[in-house]
């Protein structure tokens, strides 16, 4: 196979930053005993999540170690989501109460990356009023990151800057230290070229581009050949993944041949958008028991006039015939979806058709949102018919309607048997661990805690409307 990209960043300018990675080796060897700490926190999206642990990789070979504990933390970095309005307020108000740790401990470095610093206004007002704010960087920043935590930590120069980053472009080989082990997500696209009019993604992570298939063979082979477990496929809209390729690679035969490949494991995806959600993709999904039997397809709202207006590219009929279409292939699929009440001009009546396709469809779960606007999109400027009161009343409507579906599905599991993934550690002193469906459901357990990273058939024996409660099967 031979790469057919031409937004690959050049290997040479990487070996540079490579340099100031050992710069700043160098610097914290001779000032700590010990190796200082960095506190790495995403925000958002799954995206976001595999992007920290790129950021978690680079600064272990800088050489600090890593803590949760603000307190214990020499280097505090955030990685940014810009896709709601709640979580730029949620990061805001987390930077602004650092400065207390920052007069406490003068040499803490604090640094702001990803998607929420793509947006210019943003950098501006960290740069005008959050002082105490050392780096700031964009979403595509990877090659110049090691330079500026170099400057800033050997230089006490403070870099706040995200235009002219590396735009469109893709960085391979970085380190990179996995937070979910034996899970793993692996990116297979980068950007986004819908510009739905509610979103703010394609301005802040540029047009889609994938990796070549070979370099994203070359990431699973890996973690397969170190015992990966579940791997989990990425990006804004997975199944336009190859529409930038000129060597006639899709997402079908991305998913095809990551399943030919040896070994006890499961691939997941997301997220798809449903006007690239072919019958193919379903086929190639029906084909491999390698396959997860879950996928997570937003239709954001059942009206077709508020479909239009938010660019989706189906009506809600065509969503329901996609919905057919898999099912015929895959009956026991899990469905989930994502949904917006209250985009500007939308009535109640209109809102009527979504709880309409959502009693039609039956999601095994839903992730709903109240619209957020987003400055620099087009439906920010659109105008509101519905007061936040009467946002507010449809979304509990939804929620309530969504809930009762899922009660019912849930309940059906109850006394069947399932082969389940023992994925982690449990919250609840009672179910000590947690384990995941083929279809991606969540199992609450008790058992051995050398039971993790096994598969292992699981009887339901309870449900809530959230989650399964099982024990091992009787042999």
């Amino acid at each position: 196979m031979q790469k057919t990209q031409d937004y690959i960043l050049d290997y040479t300018r990487l070996a540079a930053q490579r340099q100031y990675t050992g710069l700043v080796r160098e610097h914290l060897a001779r000032t700590h005993e010990t190796p200082p700490l960095a506190l790495v926190h995403s925000f958002g999206c799954q995206q976001n999540a595999a992007d920290g642990e790129k950021l978690r990789g680079m600064l272990a070979e800088m050489g600090y170690g890593f803590t949760d504990a603000l307190e214990e933390a020499d280097f505090i970095i955030y990685n940014t989501c810009a896709v709601r309005e709640n979580a730029e307020k949620r990061v805001f108000g987390t930077v602004g109460a650092l400065k207390q740790y920052k007069r406490q401990k003068p040499g803490l470095l604090i640094a702001l990356v990803g998607c929420m610093t793509q947006q210019q206004s943003v950098a501006d007002r960290l740069k005008r009023s959050y002082h105490h704010v050392d780096i700031v960087a964009g979403a595509d920043a990877w090659a110049s990151l090691p330079e500026r935590i170099y400057q800033a930590l050997c230089q006490g120069k403070r870099s706040i800057k995200t235009e002219g980053e590396e735009p469109d472009t893709i960085v391979e080989g970085l380190p990179t230290r996995r937070a979910g082990w034996p899970k793993a997500w692996v990116s297979v696209m980068y950007g986004c070229n819908n510009f739905c009019s509610y979103c703010i993604v394609p301005y802040v992570r540029g047009r889609e581009r994938s990796r070549a298939p070979e370099d994203i063979l070359d990431e699973v082979k890996g973690l397969l050949d170190h015992g990966c477990k579940e791997i989990n496929l990425l990006g804004q809209n997975v199944n336009s993944y190859g529409k930038d390729l000129k060597n006639g690679w899709d997402f079908p035969r991305l998913l095809r041949e990551i399943c030919a490949l040896s070994g006890d494991f499961l691939v997941r995806f997301m997220t798809s958008h449903p006007k690239d959600a072919s019958e193919e993709l379903f086929d190639a999904m029906a084909a491999s028991p390698k396959v997860a039997h879950h996928l997570h397809l937003p239709f954001q709202c059942g009206n077709d006039r508020v479909l239009k207006a938010m660019n989706r590219g189906y009506t809600a009929q065509q969503y329901l015939e996609k919905v057919a279409a898999l099912r015929a292939r895959i009956p026991d699929i899990v469905l989930t979806s994502d949904v917006i009440v209250g985009f500007p001009g939308e009535t109640t009546a209109e809102f009527e058709d979504t709880l309409k396709l959502i009693e039609a469809v039956r999601f095994d779960a839903l992730f709903t949102f109240i619209y957020s606007p987003r400055p620099g999109t087009p439906a920010a400027t659109w105008p509101d018919l519905l007061s936040p009161e009467e946002k507010q009343a449809n979304f509990q409507r939804l929620v309530d309607v969504q809930n009762q579906i899922s009660k019912e599905i849930h309940e059906g599991y109850v006394g069947k048997t399932f082969r389940c993934f023992i994925d982690g550690k449990g919250t609840d002193k009672r179910n000590n661990l947690t384990a995941r469906t083929n279809s991606g459901r969540l199992v609450h357990l008790t058992g051995d805690e050398a039971l993790i990273g096994t598969y292992q058939d699981l009887t339901i024996t309870s449900a809530t409307t959230w989650a399964l409660f099982g024990e091992a099967a009787d042999e």
